[in-house]
């Protein structure tokens, strides 16, 4: 297990200065729970794996919502996708790789994700954070920051998309949102 976190805090620390401390962003306004999963599936579309996108926002907003969407556009709508909050991680297999949908709700101790296998979610899967502050400085640079928030109705919610690192930038430089 040491050896796994002295390996990725070193990835950690070289994506930290590979990076350039700048990000893409986008805003959008969803008008119901469907256009979070229609925004989710376009996520998905454009997504690869190595791929973290970290879901920002207060209970209740669509963080979940969206996670769902987006493991449905990969394995359809059958698929069954529960809250981790509990469990902490669920794992799904998809065509391109295994999605790890991760619930940090109630981590305490930043060190703590260690436990739940970042390193190798990181390294060749697609991540789905909730909950990601709770992640401290095992947050890395490159990744999607989806911010999720109420807006004037309880049926909207604004989003904000801000991609960091250079692949992520590149592909919010032409996303479009499909409604």
């Amino acid at each position: 297990m040491l050896r796994l976190a002295g390996d990725f805090l070193r990835r950690y620390k070289e994506d930290m200065v590979n990076s350039d401390n700048t990000s893409t962003d986008s805003t959008f306004l969803l008008d119901c729970e469907g256009e979070t999963l229609r925004l989710a599936e376009d996520i998905w579309k454009i997504s690869r794996a190595g791929d973290i996108i970290a879901l920002w926002g207060d209970l209740g907003v669509g963080k979940t919502a969206f996670a769902r969407g987006f493991i449905q556009a990969a394995n359809g709508p059958a698929e069954e996708v529960p809250s981790p909050t509990f469990t902490l991680l669920q794992i799904y297999e998809s065509p391109i790789t295994q999605i790890y949908h991760f619930d940090l709700y109630r981590i305490e101790n930043e060190d703590e994700v260690l436990e739940l296998g970042i390193e190798d979610a990181f390294a060749d899967g697609i991540s789905l954070i909730e909950w990601p502050a709770n992640m401290g400085h095992w947050l890395p640079y490159n990744r999607l920051d989806l911010t999720l928030s109420s807006s004037d109705t309880s049926s909207e919610r604004r989003v904000k998309l801000q991609g960091y690192g250079p692949s992520w930038q590149a592909r919010l430089s032409d996303f479009r949102l499909n409604r």
